[in-house]
């Protein structure tokens, strides 16, 4: 597998270390020729407003787009931010998954917090039936899942932290801060699948 790692601004080494452990092929991603032979890519956690103006910069834009229209695509924190249709402000979004994005809905980095989710998502997976210890900073909050969006994370409260469109992934925590593989390995195989849309 050859899985790129948006490289503009965030958590991309710790993306790229995870997926390396995981036997891929990793390939930073700065300009659009670096997407080419790409099997999917991670848009890391960071600030959102930044991630999408250097992809502007950098003409990523509509070559990430076409991308996302037949490969697989997994957003973490700002990622995710980037990836949704509506945050509830103008700035830079690939506008791609139908969720709706609070962002930094629990506070400011003092109210960064961990927490354990059951995500049955997972439990196909070696160690899948154990709950899934998420970390989340300055974290999004997914308002509301529309379309064929689906919900597969959420925290005790029932509020939304993880979301599926086809072969498109969004969570608002950092699995790339952890020990787990869980969500890497299951990236994996949505980049794998060629069929699902």
């Amino acid at each position: 597998m050859r899985i790129g790692v948006l490289a503009l601004q965030g958590a991309f080494h710790e993306h790229q270390v995870m997926l390396e452990r995981l036997g891929a092929e990793v390939r930073q991603v700065r300009l659009p020729a670096h997407l080419d032979g790409l099997d999917g890519l991670i848009i890391p956690g960071g600030e959102s407003t930044t991630i999408g103006k250097l992809a502007v910069d950098f003409n990523l834009m509509e070559p990430l787009k076409t991308f996302a229209a037949e490969h697989a695509l997994w957003g973490t924190c700002a990622g995710a931010i980037f990836m949704a249709r509506e945050v509830g402000r103008p700035q830079p979004l690939l506008g791609l998954m139908d969720i709706v994005i609070e962002r930094n809905a629990f506070g400011r980095q003092v109210a960064s917090f961990e927490t354990d989710l059951d995500v049955p998502a997972l439990r196909h997976l070696n160690g899948g039936g154990k709950a899934y210890h998420a970390v989340f900073i300055r974290a999004p909050l997914i308002e509301a899942v529309r379309g064929t969006a689906a919900a597969l994370a959420a925290l005790p409260d029932g509020r939304i932290v993880a979301a599926r469109q086809g072969r498109w992934l969004a969570t608002s925590f950092h699995p790339e801060l952890t020990q787990d593989d869980r969500f890497h390995r299951y990236f994996l195989e949505m980049a794998q699948s060629k069929s699902e849309r």
